[in-house]
């Protein structure tokens, strides 16, 4: 597999390097996030949410759909994905001769269509495409339940087995799980989720979210601030709250240090550079390769514990050249095990908070990552970034990008 555009050099002169066949990102968005069940976005279906991230691209970017050569939609559990998809694409805009696919890896769902779109470029398939990360956890609960998914069902003779059997279990037992073998206290996720929400406060209060949101106009009503985020969050709150899995584990995880369920979608178009550089398009960052791994479906969360190192000996890079890491806070059990058991310092670890904070639509999270990263990266001029999170169902994935958009105080003058 060709991992640095469709050159075989690895390091770091050789991710950085700038090749006609690179797999760029030209433009990379997402909306505000809305919370679960009383948010802006709780009765917005995932097409209708897609119309509207799509004809605010296409109005921000200028570019004529016709041009696009492929789109792929990661998301997970709304009704009929790929038909819902194509209806949103043909709604905003898009011609009928454009085609759509979907592809539902859980929670790495937004990466995987971003990693789909960059690989066709690769091969040669397409120029240009389109990858999209969306999901509505509001709209796809199951009745009045708390399930944020639906329930999988699998046969007897398959259930038997262990490791079958845990890999369908709910999210919630796979925290716990990790925070009883791998010693996870409840003080510990307590820390790491305050230093998630405080990020977060201040990522909003100061207007940092707004240089990734594009504002969205649904029934009306145009949506920009992310609802999601809770303001004012101290230690003695989140000590105080109560277990939400009372029967599973040391039953430490609560609404505090788990990710909101929430809804939202992002999206990046990517192209080759010889084509962005021929058409003046922006460069806003570089694809350069990705990682998947397969984790004992018990302790799913300690995923990125795998991907990471994977992703990075596929490149020739070290944890110590990547300047900024996103790192999907699915719970704060196996967000802080994959941190200390990975060594890096939380100073480069999701700068602006994470899902604990900002909240965790399956489908966007893999393409927010990305959107949220480069966009720091660019304030800080720095280069490198890696986004990571772990998978349902026992798995985990990583990517790395490059930074090549101007530093926002040049970009303005």
């Amino acid at each position: 597999m060709r991992n640095v555009s469709t050159h075989s050099g690895k390091g770091i002169s050789a991710v950085l390097q700038k090749n006609p066949d690179d797999v760029v990102i030209t433009f990379a968005k997402r909306t505000a996030m809305g919370k679960n069940r009383k948010g802006q976005f709780k009765d917005i279906p995932v097409d209708e949410m897609m119309q509207a991230l799509l004809k605010a691209a296409f109005d921000k970017t200028k570019l004529d759909p016709a041009k696009l050569d492929d789109i792929c939609v990661g998301t997970c559990h709304p009704p009929s994905p790929m038909y819902s998809s194509r209806a949103a694409a043909l709604a905003s805009g898009i011609p009928h001769d454009v085609p759509i696919s979907t592809v539902n890896r859980l929670c790495s769902s937004g990466l995987m269509a971003i990693r789909n779109i960059a690989h066709a470029i690769q091969s040669g398939e397409i120029s240009m495409g389109m990858a999209i990360g969306v999901e509505n956890m509001t709209l796809k609960r199951v009745s009045n339940s708390l399930c944020p998914r639906p329930t999988p069902v699998i046969a007897e003779s398959v259930d038997k087995i262990p490791r079958a059997h845990d890999c369908i279990q709910p999210m919630g037992w796979t925290s716990e799980m990790v925070a009883q073998t791998y010693k996870v206290s409840r003080q510990k996720q307590d820390e790491y989720a305050l230093i998630s929400h405080t990020r977060a406060t201040k990522a909003m209060t100061t207007g940092i979210f707004s240089e990734e949101i594009i504002p969205v106009e649904v029934r009306g009503t145009v949506i920009s601030v992310d609802d999601t985020i809770r303001p004012g969050v101290t230690m003695e709150m989140l000590s105080g709250l109560k277990p939400v899995f009372q029967d599973w584990g040391d039953a430490a995880t609560t609404a505090g240090n788990a990710s909101g369920i929430g809804d939202g979608a992002a999206l990046c178009i990517l192209t080759t550079r010889e084509r962005a550089e021929k058409e003046n398009m922006e460069i806003f960052g570089k694809w350069v390769g990705c990682a998947v791994v397969g984790v004992e479906p018990r302790y799913m969360g300690i995923g990125p514990i795998a991907a990471i190192p994977k992703v990075l000996t596929q490149v020739g890079l070290t944890k110590d050249d990547i300047d900024v890491y996103e790192i999907n806070e699915a719970f704060a059990s196996q967000f802080a095990y994959c941190v200390e058991e990975l060594g890096i310092s939380m100073d480069k670890i999701n700068p602006n908070g994470g899902a604990i904070a900002v909240t965790h639509p399956l489908g966007m999270t893999g393409v927010r990552q990305v959107v949220t990263g480069l966009t720091e990266l660019r304030r800080r001029d720095k280069k490198l970034l890696c986004t990571s999170m772990c998978v349902g169902s026992g798995m985990g994935a990583a990517g790395i990008f490059v930074n090549e958009a101007q530093p926002f105080c040049e970009a303005k003058l």
